[in-house]
């Protein structure tokens, strides 16, 4: 594997765990919900901060834990429906579409409580378009197959989420979706060996409808998103 290679090999980048925490903690204790400033404004800001290959390592891991927690809730949210009235939800991470046409009423969308505080609209955005600019020196500091596809499963979310969760399509929910397919084609692109597209993304894909994003202020529609034109144009390349 290439990105093996490149960690063992001569062209091994040099990475510095003290300042990875610290850019951690940062991300963490000065952004999210709680900030002063727009998300667009916070994700500018981050996206500067972690614009260094510790940065992507960090970028990598905010991903990666949040795809990771948000499973795990999604099953504590199955084993407790489970409990309560004795229906089985079965919760695959490759495609969580079943799960939300099934029981979408029933479940909470889990991005916007997670145990590691990151908010889609701040960390996770910013975590991602750094992801895809960075998305060729990925190989030297990780393995960009798992993360392509933690990628997928926070776009899975998103998009379930809208369509059967009642999470309300905002500037900012739709411009999460259209970074996590920007920075998943830009992933894609930069491996040697792409993987299969997961079947969330397949059935997406072969859809043409526009989604209307909202202001996040108020009612008022200010635009749309195509999400299958819009995988069409990076994932088919």
């Amino acid at each position: 594997m290439r990105w093996l290679r490149r960690l063992l090999g001569g062209k091994r980048v040099q990475l510095d765990p003290g300042r990875q925490q610290a850019l951690l903690h940062d991300v963490q204790s000065r952004y999210g919900a709680h900030a002063r400033i727009r998300f667009t404004e916070q994700v500018e800001a981050l996206a500067g901060s972690l614009d260094s290959d510790d940065g992507l390592v960090v970028a990598t891991r905010i991903v990666s834990q949040v795809a990771d927690e948000a499973h795990v809730d999604l099953q504590a949210q199955a084993q407790e429906i489970h409990r309560r009235t004795g229906r089985r939800l079965l919760v695959h991470r490759r495609n969580y579409r079943p799960l939300w046409k099934e029981a979408g009423q029933f479940l909470r969308w889990p991005l916007f409580a997670l145990p590691c505080g990151f908010h889609p609209y701040a960390q996770v955005a910013a975590a991602v378009t750094v992801v895809g600019s960075r998305a060729p020196r990925l190989d030297r500091v990780t393995d960009p197959n798992p993360l392509v596809t933690r990628v997928f499963e926070v776009l899975d979310l998103t998009t379930a989420g809208w369509e059967y969760g009642r999470v309300r399509v905002d500037t900012d929910a739709a411009t999460l979706a259209d970074r996590l397919i920007v920075s998943a084609g830009q992933v894609l692109a930069a491996m040697d060996d792409p993987p299969r597209l997961p079947p969330a993304m397949r059935e997406l894909m072969r859809r043409n409808n526009t989604v209307t994003v909202h202001d996040p202020a108020g009612p008022r529609a200010v635009g749309g998103i195509n999400l299958g034109a819009r995988m069409r144009e990076e994932f088919l390349v």
